[in-house]
């Protein structure tokens, strides 16, 4: 976007935007588990919609035109926790290489458990 009109990258309103699928759908485990660890942080006081609403905007358009919504609902909510010192971007990694060395499925994470 060349000018400003009045609206952000993020803000979609009153734009075409294209056709809306109204039909259901089941959320996959992972997108329930970051919904749920947005509801418990939050409620922990661990930080506020508006730091949320804030993270998710400052992701930038290219993140709003890659990544999922629940894709960017957890780097939000990542993004928080490592403000507020729930854990360091150092936990974090070494958290990720632990949980990367169990497998790609649960089914891998067990055979290796009870191995």
């Amino acid at each position: 976007m060349s000018e400003f009109d009045g609206h952000r990258w993020h803000d979609m309103g009153g734009r075409e935007a294209g056709a809306i699928d109204l039909a259901q759908h089941d959320y996959a485990l992972w997108e329930k588990r970051v919904d749920a660890l947005m509801v418990l942080a939050s409620e922990k006081g661990h930080f506020t919609v508006d730091g949320l609403r804030r993270a998710l905007e400052d992701m930038g358009e290219q993140a709003f035109e890659t990544m999922s919504y629940y894709e960017r609902w957890i780097a939000a909510v990542n993004q928080n926790l490592l403000e507020a010192g729930v854990y360091t971007i150092e936990e974090l990694g070494r958290r990720m290489e632990e949980v990367q060395a169990r497998g790609a499925t649960y089914g891998e994470a067990a055979e290796k458990r009870d191995a």
